[in-house]
């Protein structure tokens, strides 16, 4: 090279430096730009089209475009793109194994053209064919791949150089940080719209509970025909009204009303009418009322009535008010007739000291007028003799009490979850040497009505607990459920002598379930509850017996210690032709279950209701379809001929026993 050349070509590098220089400050500050831009950003969409902008100038692509892997790796999409062509592109997804992408993400590394010189002659001429015009660097998170960064044709020359590789590599590790910030965002966002979208689903499905909620108490509360209080809710007002008048040292006076001829009238008029006549009835006696009393039906043709702070002489009037208002005619059918009624009447504290005694004095009294035809009569206690036929019953009873003439029989109850016999329920039997076989809803009102429910209860009790203990030592783990009286429940020493049968028993496990009507609930609550939070401890277990056809109280359920819901059988039976009793049963179910609850239905008779129960979710079942209740001997030939399975104790707890 001659002397007079060495200017020109350092005058030449010197630009060339220059340029370079001046190159490389304008991509500091492109990435120094689109940091800034992106780092601001949490919108997914927004930071890919800044990436894709930017990258694009940056390596002067014709086209730039942003593959994003699926989150199960098996599809990327292109999400963004700048440049020829990029909105055709922009959304279309490719499964993972194609192209370049999928190249990128099983070798984690950048592809460009210098790759070709590492691949086979094979690879080499496909490649150089699909991708010789393309680079492509991965987008990489903590870890894991995100998807990559592609340029299509050079601008103004024929391949994208080192340089750019090196650039675009450098600009995806600023951005990956940015693009992940922002697919977490959009989770996040995800997750909230999700979770808004549940908190409202669940609002709405708690709205219909409390919906239905109230529809069942309205149900358990009123009379649906007259729309007057039910036997519970009068049991629950007049011991309200008791509390009331122990306080304010004054008495109560209570009425039972019975209507004479009903039954010529529905056997003459029919069903409809008869229902025409107890609304009619109902209205008139609620207009002879104070707005301190309450009347109610109980059942037929039963009305009773609660008079706070009444004298003789009140009740004595209202008493024959009530018997005027029915002087009037009844049109019903075109038809015009008259009918009359018998008034009981007793008082608080004088003929009763509690809700029980009163009511039942009460009911003694209007027998004693109807049999007379005198339209009302104030309870006697020397009259409290006059149903022969119960007192009879009631003398059997005591003898077959001192002489253990009772039998039980014990009816399964499966697990519809494991398919297996997990317990039974205890029923008492009476075979009564003239009477026959004597039904529980015959002898049970008279145990209750006596006072003798208390040591019968006891009684089947020791026997349950007996048995349970027997199974239990012959390795069966079978929980034995007994049905319990309220009386037992709130006389003070009932605990006692539970635990004292308990200990007696020598369980190897816990294995007595109590079970208890909803009038628990109408009870003195804060009492019940304290007794059974110490039987509870015990090794007790309590279920809520019928539910459905009582009390339904949600806030005073939720704060007892039981452990289960057996839905009534008048809601079982018809589930499959009444949509009504589906409805209630699918939402007894739900309602358990929110409230930590299992549930057990009763009253199964065929394979379809059983299969109905397990797809709402119902935990247990019994009924006839899987057995009736059996005694001892021919249960233990059912456990050995069943295709249920049965639950056995452990080998140690068995022996133990």
């Amino acid at each position: 090279m001659s002397k007079a050349e060495l200017p020109g070509d350092r005058e030449r590098r010197l630009q060339e430096l220059e340029q370079a220089l001046s190159d490389r400050e304008h991509e500091l500050e492109l990435l120094k730009e689109t940091a800034n831009a992106v780092g601001g950003q949490l919108d997914l969409d927004t930071v890919l089209q800044l990436i894709a902008d930017r990258a694009r100038r940056l390596i002067q692509a014709e086209t730039l475009l942003i593959p994003i892997l699926d989150e199960n790796c098996r599809e990327y999409t292109y999400r963004a793109g700048a440049g020829k062509n990029a909105e055709e592109i922009i959304g279309e997804s490719l499964p993972l194994n194609y192209g370049v992408c999928g190249w990128v993400w099983r070798h984690r590394r950048p592809w460009w053209r210098g790759m070709l010189d590492e691949l086979t002659e094979v690879e080499r001429n496909r490649w150089e064919r699909e991708a010789g015009t393309l680079i492509m660097v991965p987008l990489m998170g903590k870890g894991h791949f995100l998807g990559g960064i592609a340029g299509i044709n050079k601008i103004g020359a024929e391949e994208f150089s080192r340089q750019d590789l090196n650039l675009l590599t450098l600009f995806a590790s600023q951005v990956s940080i940015a693009i992940e910030n922002a697919m977490a965002y959009a989770e996040l966002a995800k997750a909230k719209s999700e979770a808004e979208a549940y908190q409202s689903d669940l609002s709405q499905l708690n709205s219909e509970l409390t919906t239905i909620n109230k529809e069942l108490e309205r149900i358990a509360l009123y009379d649906q025909l007259t729309g007057l209080p039910n036997r519970l809710l009068i049991q629950d007002r007049l011991q309200q009204a008791l509390f009331a008048a122990q306080r304010g040292n004054y008495q109560v006076a209570v009425m039972m009303v019975d209507l004479d001829s009903f039954k010529e009238v529905n056997d003459t008029l029919g069903h409809d009418a008869g229902d025409q006549l107890l609304k009619q009835v109902s209205e008139r006696f609620s207009a002879e009322l104070r707005h301190t009393d309450t009347v109610g039906r109980l059942g037929g043709d039963e009305f009773a009535l609660i008079i706070p702070g009444a004298s003789t002489e009140i009740a004595a009037q209202i008493a024959g008010n009530l018997l005027k208002s029915l002087d009037t005619e009844f049109e019903i059918e075109n038809m015009r007739f008259s009918v009359g009624a018998s008034i009981g009447v007793a008082f608080y504290p004088e003929d009763g000291a509690d809700v029980a005694t009163v009511l039942k004095h009460a009911d003694m009294a209007m027998y004693i007028a109807k049999r007379n035809h005198d339209g009302f009569t104030l309870y006697n206690a020397e009259e409290d003799s006059f149903q022969p036929g119960r007192l009879t019953m009631a003398t059997d009873l005591r003898q077959a009490m001192v002489n253990r003439e009772f039998d039980m029989h014990y009816q399964p109850k499966i697990d519809l979850r494991t398919g297996a016999l997990y317990g039974v329920e205890a029923l008492a039997r009476w075979p009564h040497s003239e009477r026959g076989f004597v039904r529980p809803a015959e002898f049970v009102p008279i145990l209750e009505h006596t006072g003798m429910i208390r040591a019968f209860s006891l009684w089947a009790i020791e026997r349950g607990l007996h048995q349970c203990a027997v199974w239990q030592g012959m390795g069966l783990d079978l929980t034995v459920a007994v049905n319990l009286s309220m009386q037992n429940l709130l006389d003070p020493r009932f605990p006692d002598q539970l635990i004292n049968l308990i200990e007696r028993a020598k369980l190897p496990k816990p294995g007595l379930v109590l079970e208890i009507t909803e009038s628990v609930f109408l009870s003195e609550h804060s009492k019940v509850r304290g007794v059974l939070s110490l039987l509870q401890k015990q090794g007790v277990s309590f279920s809520i017996d019928d539910f459905g056809t009582g009390h339904s109280s949600l806030s005073r359920l939720k704060k007892l210690p039981v452990s289960e819901l057996k839905i009534d059988q008048s809601f079982v039976k018809d589930m499959e032709q009444d949509r009504d009793d589906a409805i209630i049963v699918r939402s007894t179910i739900d309602l358990a279950h929110n409230l930590g609850l299992q549930v057990i239905a009763e009253g199964v008779t065929n394979e379809s209701t059983l299969r109905l129960l397990t797809d709402m979710g119902c935990d247990m079942a019994q009924g006839f379809y899987i057995s009736r209740p059996l005694p001892v001997d021919e249960f233990h030939f059912f456990i050995e001929n069943t295709r249920w399975k049965v639950n056995k104790l452990p080998l140690s707890a068995a022996r133990s026993g």
